[in-house]
């Protein structure tokens, strides 16, 4: 039987979403978890890759395995066992279901703050910035990066993509104010999305928002040179906030 999960995690001290030897990693504790309910070692195979330090509210994986416990108990018998930076937020039957090649769109969203110094409750999931950007600025430049393009540039090295070419749907800029601090976060829907490629977005939004302008996004496009951009920002301000699919198996996503 095929089961799936939404999972959430603060990434903060796991080395990313995938196995890896001589690290902790999510997928290796949810496969701990796993064994232990099912009496079996299983595979979890994740909706993608999380790197070292990035977040998770949304992140929908699969695995394969024989339980007479009815599937939306799952949930509980996988929190039971895990430790408390991870959790099953749902789970459900899912025959015929792959998180992976199923997945339509994906969002992730990168969180960033101005302050005079550094605010503790901010700074495990967001990232501190040098000055305050010109968010209608930011906004401006997302318009350029909606839609197909080639972000060969807006890549980090060690991708094993065979194709540049995606598709973002939406990229939104929100800013607010608390008390003298202004929290900013930049929302991201794509079809896909390249190694590392909405921290170099981020990096470059925030960078036009201090006054770089837009010929940097203009030439990464018609070069594909990663010089033309700003730099990748720190892995902690970025978070998957959900992986939609045409039939999912949870149903409508429970907030």
């Amino acid at each position: 039987m095929r089961y799936a999960l939404i999972v959430s995690y603060d990434g903060t001290d796991f080395a990313g979403w995938q196995r890896q030897k001589n690290a902790r990693t999510v997928q290796e504790t949810l496969e701990g978890a796993a064994e232990f309910i099912f009496s079996v070692p299983v595979k979890i195979t994740g909706s993608g890759r999380t790197d070292a330090g990035v977040h998770a509210r949304g992140q929908v994986c699969h695995l394969d395995a024989e339980t007479s416990v009815p599937a939306e108990r799952l949930r509980e018998c996988f929190n039971r066992l895990l430790p408390p930076d991870v959790r099953v937020l749902q789970s459900a039957a899912a025959e015929g279901f792959d998180c992976t090649r199923g997945a339509k769109r994906k969002t992730y969203r990168y969180f960033a703050y101005y302050a005079p110094c550094e605010y503790p409750l901010y700074e495990r999931y967001s990232v501190r910035l040098g000055e305050r950007p010109n968010v209608e600025a930011m906004r401006a430049a997302a318009e350029l990066l909606v839609g197909e393009h080639d972000f060969k540039a807006f890549c980090a090295s060690g991708s094993s993509a065979k194709t540049s070419v995606r598709t973002l749907y939406s990229v939104e800029v929100k800013e607010e104010r608390s008390g003298d601090a202004y929290r900013y976060e930049i929302a991201v829907c794509g079809g896909g999305f390249l190694y590392n490629m909405v921290r170099i977005l981020a990096g470059e939004l925030f960078a036009v928002g201090c006054g770089k302008g837009t010929e940097g996004i203009k030439a990464a496009f018609a070069a594909g040179n990663r010089k033309s951009l700003g730099k990748t920002m720190p892995a902690r301000g970025l978070l998957l906030d959900r992986v939609e699919y045409d039939a999912s198996p949870f149903g409508e996503r429970k907030e």
